[in-house]
């Protein structure tokens, strides 16, 4: 997106949704990234173009690089795990719930340990009487602790005029479920209904399946009535996707996972003007193609990268190891040969001061002896004087993952999620994540004693 027009949307976003009708949200970057010694985890539950009977699990540091930790992970012991959709409860325990076939009227749990060892617990059988189909089961945990599943219901005798329903748990074990209540406004012929909470307003995403677009419904409380905001392409999802599942990212922005099942693909989408507008889609590297409809959790866990603050560093390229972060007369980021034996001005060009990030202080910005930052503009990296705007602070502060070797980092941008730093052609810029060992090798940087 433009820089300008970036700026400008941020501006005069809340201010354009109230007029269009829109809920103001809360300050989206409230959100931060964890403290030292802890990470943002996202574990994703799919399954697959390749089996419908399977279960697949994968984690992700950043929401958009997905490293697989079993597949498969579960296999019900009869029927189907399609649209399976995680959440962890106060017990402890993660539970799925899924969609168990093609017709009927059963949602299945299952619940782990560990995310990746399940147990089957039972299908639940919804009383609805004459129910031909039960999709979608999706967890919604309001902010009273109720845990609810949302899940599209029909007694069509072909798959078409669907309704969304919501069942709410009635004892701590998840053992007991309240009788189904229809969501008002929704429908009909509404599926895959997801729903996130923000303040005091619920946001839905549903897939209109007559039209084949994820449309987008607000509401006060959780059973509606709802009041449809945004219809046809007014994302620029395209039409023939469904399956939206949505998480809140560390720097406040949303993040909209969506599958392509007509083109084959899965998708991803970001958000930081209140739901109005959305990035380009992006497929979900790696995995594009062969996942389906999955759910997306968000926890804090242990580890992570911590790097020295308010200390001198150098950053040593993992494939290049004679080579270094570096800036040059013109102010841009380079990867240069460094060593021992350079001059002063040379390894005084890759030596920095790592200090807590100036848009989130458990990320890092990293700052020249001349007192400038290194930050990115247009995606490329630069270094730049600081000033006390939002952009900039954004553009100069990245936040540490592991990289492809031991002990080394991979610095992604904070306003832009699943972009990295990486060197092309011994340029350094701020680019997408792929799924390639070329470009974990190219973004991978060892933090090291001061050259200078």
């Amino acid at each position: 997106m433009n820089r300008t027009l970036r700026n400008l949307l941020a501006l005069l976003g809340p201010l354009l949704l109230v007029l269009l009708g829109g809920a103001v949200l809360g300050d989206t970057a409230s959100a931060v990234a964890p403290p030292a010694g802890q990470a943002t985890r996202y574990t994703m539950t799919a399954f697959t173009n390749s089996s419908e009977s399977n279960l697949y699990v994968y984690d992700s540091p950043d929401a958009t690089g997905f490293t697989l930790q079993k597949g498969p992970a579960y296999t019900p012991p009869s029927g189907l795990i399609r649209d399976p959709s995680i959440f962890k409860h106060t017990d402890g325990y993660y539970y799925l719930t899924y969609t168990t076939n093609w017709t009927g009227n059963t949602i299945g749990f299952a619940r782990s340990a560990d995310r990746v060892n399940w147990t089957f617990l039972n299908n639940h059988t919804i009383p609805i009487s004459g129910l031909t189909r039960t999709w979608a089961p999706e967890w919604f945990i309001d902010t009273d602790g109720s845990v609810n599943v949302i899940v599209s219901l029909t007694a069509a005798s072909t798959a078409t005029h669907f309704t969304a329903y919501k069942i709410t748990a009635t004892n701590a074990a998840l053992t007991t479920w309240s009788a189904p209540t229809q969501l008002s406004g929704i429908g009909p012929n509404h599926i895959d209904t997801f729903i996130v909470k923000v303040g005091s307003t619920y946001h839905a995403f549903t897939k209109n399946e007559t039209t084949k677009y994820i449309e987008y419904a607000t509401a006060s409380s959780l059973t509606g009535p709802y009041t449809m905001r945004k219809t046809g392409d007014w994302a620029g999802f395209g039409d023939w996707v469904e399956g939206p599942a949505l998480v809140q990212l560390d720097n406040g922005g949303w993040r909209i996972y969506y599958d392509g099942y007509r083109a084959g693909k899965y998708w991803y989408s970001d958000s930081y003007d209140n739901f109005a507008t959305w990035s380009a889609p992006t497929e979900v590297p790696g995995l594009s193609g062969f996942i389906r409809h999955a759910t997306v959790l968000k926890e804090t866990a242990p580890g992570g990268v911590t790097l020295p603050t308010n200390e001198t560093r150098s950053l040593r390229s993992v494939n290049y190891p004679d080579r270094y972060a570096a800036v040059r007369s013109d102010s841009l980021g380079y990867l240069d040969p460094v060593s021992t034996s350079s001059s002063t001005a040379v390894k005084q060009s890759a030596t920095f001061t790592v200090v807590p990030g100036l848009a989130d202080a458990n990320c890092y910005s990293f700052r020249d002896s001349s007192g400038r930052y290194l930050r990115h503009w247009d995606f490329r990296v630069r270094f730049d004087s600081g000033n006390d705007t939002d952009t900039f602070k954004k553009d100069a502060t990245y936040c540490a993952r592991p990289g492809s070797a031991s002990g080394s980092v991979r610095l992604e941008s904070y306003n832009y999620p699943g972009r990295y730093i990486r060197h092309s052609n011994y340029a350094l810029r701020v680019d997408p994540f792929q799924n390639t060992d070329a470009f974990r090798a190219d973004s991978s940087f060892t933090v090291v004693s001061p050259m200078a």
